[in-house]
């Protein structure tokens, strides 16, 4: 009889085990609490929501909620429980968080298929025929060595340092110019440019911006690659000038002369779909960062799909070690699911949860695992994590990860509704196809 292997007992670990099991495998989950208990979590139970206890957004024209829909079209055990245990939250799928957890522990528990050992893994275990780790933001230390041998030390970190990330079609583009420092590459790069004055004025609102609060579980350990913007700027007034928003090395085509200050932005993918800020990980609250960065001209109407941060978060390099399969390049009989991959928030963690429990059930049944069409949420979110970058910064669920229509829509909402369809309509196709 086939051994697997879950490890991890949050969102992801859940949804895998789940998938597992109703397919008629034995399962082991191994969760480590209530022996090893971490700084965020308050219980002892399965998929225990440690922030908010909302899912976000029930329409489907949001990026959460297509997930959701997504979700809900292959079984997810995580989107059927919260419907069964939700509270009032307006449009958003919000849940009353211990009844939550207790119930996807209690199904969990009473499955003839699962097996959930209460113990920390502190090795991989090599008695498996696959494994899905699903360990989530706060791998112990342990388990982190462990997974830093499989993956290569220099592809696992452990403190997200994230510069926002904007929706292309929002950027005024008229406000600056592609180029790379002194000619070098092939204009890679929009540089948002500022004059004297409009520096002067973000720069003031910068430094006295509201920050977010640092958790109880959460070092201030600010190395200087990676110092939050704000911090970079009260070292004085000019830091920023030979720091991240300097123009040296840059013309702009429109008056031939080096810009007084630029905010360069970088392609997150490869339609240019999505542009991130070049060295603007901060710690400013998020209202405060929409209202700061958006004194910066280009970004005036600017769509943030994804704002900074700087937390503990522990996750691997997913483009350089995963496949789209979710399975571990240089063992494909490890596979990983949940944050631990560079996806956030909770219906991602599911989610991806889901795809790994599938491509295991896959290769159970001696058939070959799946890639998810890049048109649904899910594929464009594995999609985005593993696709070749130069460096891979956590990802939500957005519309931004889709790939265009193929007529250009200008009302906003009516694309996303029509890309949401067209989503929904793939997925089915392919559950059909695929026999999921």
């Amino acid at each position: 009889m086939k051994k697997i292997a879950v490890i991890g007992g949050g969102l992801a670990g859940s949804e895998a085990a789940y998938k597992i099991a109703e397919g008629g495998y034995y399962v082991d989950l191994f969760e480590m609490r209530p022996e090893k208990n971490t700084p965020a979590h308050r219980t002892e139970n399965l998929a225990e929501l440690v922030c908010s206890n909302s899912l976000g957004s029930f329409d489907i024209t949001t990026g959460s909620g297509l997930l959701k829909e997504e979700m809900r079209l292959l079984g997810s055990l995580i989107v059927k429980t919260a419907e069964e245990c939700k509270v009032p939250a307006g449009g958003a799928l919000a849940v009353d968080r211990n009844k939550f957890s207790k119930k996807i522990t209690e199904i969990l528990e009473s499955h003839p298929r699962v097996n959930i050992i209460r113990e920390e893994v502190k090795k991989i275990p090599e008695n498996y025929d696959f494994i899905i780790i699903a360990t989530g933001p706060l791998t112990s230390e342990d388990l982190s060595k462990e997974i830093q041998k499989l993956t290569g030390a220099e592809y696992l970190y452990f403190y997200d340092a994230v510069a926002p990330t904007i929706d292309a079609e929002t950027i005024d583009f008229s406000k600056g110019f592609w180029a790379d420092r002194y000619g070098k590459g092939e204009g890679d790069y929009f540089n948002c440019v500022l004059t004297e004055e409009e520096y002067d004025l973000f720069y003031n609102e910068l430094i006295k911006g509201e920050q977010v609060p640092l958790k109880e579980f959460e070092k201030a350990v600010f190395f200087e690659g990676c110092l939050p913007i704000e911090e970079i700027g009260r070292r004085g007034k000019q830091t920023l000038l030979f720091g991240p928003m300097k123009p040296v090395g840059l013309v702009d085509p429109k008056t031939g002369k080096q810009p007084y200050a630029v905010v360069q932005l970088r392609k997150e993918n490869r339609e240019g779909t999505l542009l991130s800020m070049v060295g603007f990980q901060t710690k400013l609250k998020y209202p405060e960062q929409k209202r700061i960065f958006r004194l910066i001209p280009a970004l005036r109407e600017a769509s943030f799909v994804r704002l900074g941060s700087i937390h503990r978060n522990t996750f691997i390099q997913s483009h350089k070690v995963l496949n789209p399969t979710l399975q571990l390049k240089k063992n494909p009989k490890i596979l990983f699911a949940g944050q631990i991959t560079g996806v956030e928030g909770y219906s991602a963690s599911g989610a991806t949860g889901i795809v790994a429990g599938i491509n295991v059930l896959k290769m159970l049944r001696n058939e070959n695992p799946v890639v998810f069409p890049e048109t649904t949420m899910i594929g464009g979110l594995i999609k985005y994590i593993t696709e070749p970058k130069e460096e891979l910064q956590p990802m939500n669920p957005n519309f931004s990860l889709l790939p265009n229509l193929d007529k250009k829509i200008k009302n906003k909402r009516l694309r996303k509704q029509l890309k949401a369809e067209r989503a929904l309509k793939d997925l089915k196709e392919f559950i059909e196809k695929n026999h999921l």
